[in-house]
């Protein structure tokens, strides 16, 4: 509201400037004694100007020089009122489009957050960086410039509009009568923008992709040479896009030349109707009021050839509004209930005859699956790639709900809990380790606030990783590449497990994390945890038995059915897949000892 008001009084001042300027010439052509212009003809015309030029001229000296000169000083200082009302209106407008896209940027930042598993299984990086980037940026540029421009346009319309009906409404539908054309050519041609632009914003968003893959998986593209293949293969999206952006510039170009030709049109006739006036000394019509009306027509070139360019913003941001809220509207599958359950877990876990298919792929993962979990108890899955392990995981997360059964904590189904309170409590080391670009430190007390030193020590210790952290150039201070890509595999997934272990959870969930530890590292990893877990309930993930670490029971798992389960002396007793994958890892270790 304030910057339509400092829009108004900009556009207010600078009205006042044709007026001024056509007492100017009314007085330099009665200087020079026309025959067709008289001091009545001065006095007659200004009636029709605005009460603040009619007192500004009534002080003006009687000579003739001194007029010029003093309403020189006025339009001199009228220039400068307007163009600090101009400063305030861009000042208050286009900041506040900024605090617009500051606080979209947030809000759907946040909701990106607030959505599920699922939703980003089915949505690719690039499309989300693109829609909370460039189609943020669209939007700002409608609640700024374009926003501005339009209210310019209408306050610049209005005014000029009002003075020149006053002034001579024959001479104002003369100049006026091109604006009629002007507007069908702009709703033809804004038609065609919205099409274009969603179809540029669909290109836009699939060339990010490519390029955000790209770079993510450089080291495979390398390894595999190929380079030019994904350089093809960007190239041809980036010629798609090119084509239809340029194709949208050669649409919008139509706009200026138009607006150009229909501006001198529309100057030219006013010069040439107002000019027989003058000479046939028709009604009040004198050289003044022509370069009023000139000057008139002047002041609307700029708002009028900016319809086509606001247009265009308007339409593109009405484009990116609409991918924008398709995600906002988007609604998580997994969200808290009206009075979630925030109390601390003890434990016990319970999934009873659950049974969970993957949405959109249609894998059956868990049939009629039961578990029953005690506190404190150490329990190990085992089973092919394949066979449901993982999403057991991804259930006791509540990051998927199963189609079928219960899943509970401490006897509370688990959709009762507050999200949030229930992951706190939770840690969950992922087959997939994914590492942050910061610190060693700072990666490791990520899912804790306030960690010392010592703790965070502790905790590489517990994952057998300290020794090799403080060999880097700047020990726990040490940056991190993209993903941990200067790390090993063993060193990102113990550091992965130190992050899981420093917030000292009741549940300690480790989906197959040691799978790139040599054996030693690995005996020395599980002893460490034997003694970190005691009290603890854990759920160790694994392709591999570690007869080392005492479970209180074992799971193996088969196309997401429990096959064999008991401790590791009865599935060994039972001579059945659990034994044969134990003999067949011992014989694969002793020919690696080179026994």
């Amino acid at each position: 509201m304030l910057g339509i008001f400092f829009v108004v009084l900009t556009n207010y001042f600078r009205i006042l400037a044709p007026q001024l300027t056509g007492y100017v010439v009314n007085t330099v052509v009665q200087s020079i004694k026309s025959p067709h212009i008289n001091d009545f003809d001065i006095k007659k015309s200004e009636k029709d100007y605005d009460y603040v030029v009619r007192q500004v001229i009534s002080s003006f000296d009687e000579k003739t020089g001194n007029k010029i000169l003093y309403a020189g000083i006025t339009l001199f200082v009228i220039a400068i009122i307007s163009g600090f009302f101009m400063f305030l209106m861009r000042q208050t407008i286009i900041v506040m489009s900024r605090h617009i896209e500051y606080d979209q940027k947030n809000e759907i930042f946040s909701h990106y957050q607030k959505l599920d598993t699922e939703f980003y299984k089915t949505h690719s990086t690039g499309d989300l960086m693109n829609r909370i980037a460039d189609d943020v940026s669209k939007v700002r540029m409608y609640t700024g410039p374009a926003l501005m421009y339009f209210i310019n346009l209408a306050a610049v319309l209005g005014f000029s509009i009002f003075f020149m009906f006053k002034a001579s409404p024959r001479l104002t539908l003369v100049a006026l009568a091109p604006l009629p054309v002007l507007a069908v050519a702009i709703y033809m041609v804004n038609t065609i923008i919205n099409k274009k632009s969603e179809r540029i914003q669909a290109l836009l968003s699939n060339l990010t992709t490519n390029a955000q893959e790209s770079y993510s998986g450089i080291r495979v593209i390398k390894s595999f040479v190929q380079e030019k293949a994904m350089m093809n293969f960007f190239k041809n999206n980036s010629v798609e896009y090119r084509d239809n952006a340029l194709s949208l510039a050669k649409t919008e170009a139509i706009y200026f030349p138009s607006m150009a030709l229909l501006i001198g049109l529309s100057t030219l006739i006013t010069i040439m109707v107002g000019s027989l006036d003058v000479i046939n000394n028709t009604g009040d019509a004198s050289v003044g009021r022509i370069a009023e009306f000139v000057m008139y027509i002047q002041m609307l070139t700029f708002p009028v050839s900016a319809i086509g360019w606001t247009a265009s913003m308007t339409q593109r941001a009405a484009t990116s509004q609409r991918r924008i809220n398709e995600f906002l509207l988007t609604e998580p599958s997994i969200k808290n209930t009206k009075q979630p359950v925030t109390s601390l877990i003890k434990g016990n876990i319970g999934l009873t005859n659950v049974d969970f298919v993957y949405p959109h792929t249609g894998i059956h993962a868990l049939k009629d699956f039961s578990l029953q979990v005690k506190a404190g108890e150490k329990i190990a899955i085992v089973g092919r790639t394949g066979s449901g392990k993982t999403t057991i995981a991804q259930l006791l997360l509540h990051a998927y709900e199963p189609q079928k059964g219960l899943i509970t904590f401490d006897g509370i189904p688990i959709n009762k809990f507050n999200l949030q309170a229930l992951r706190l409590q939770i840690s969950y080391v992922p087959q997939d380790v994914f590492l942050f670009s910061d610190t060693v430190k700072n990666n490791i007390e990520f899912g804790v606030t306030d960690a010392t030193d010592e703790e965070v020590e502790q905790a590489a210790k517990l994952a057998a990783v300290h020794t090799e952290i403080e060999k880097f150039s700047n020990g726990y201070h040490t940056m991190i590449g993209e993903r941990g890509v200067t790390l090993s595999g063993g060193q990102k997934q113990r550091i992965s497990i130190a992050r899981a272990l420093i917030k000292s959870p009741q549940l300690l969930i480790l989906d197959d994390c040691l799978s790139a530890v040599d054996a030693r590292t690995e005996k020395e990893v599980i002893g460490n945890l034997g003694r970190f877990l005691d009290g603890k309930t854990a759920i160790i993930i694994t392709h591999r038995i570690f007869s080392l670490f005492e479970f209180d029971k074992i799971i193996v798992l088969d196309e997401g059915k429990i096959m064999e389960q008991g401790t590791h002396e009865q599935l060994i007793q039972q001579n059945g897949y659990y034994a044969e994958m134990y003999y067949r890892q011992q014989e694969q270790d002793n020919k690696a000892n080179g026994l």
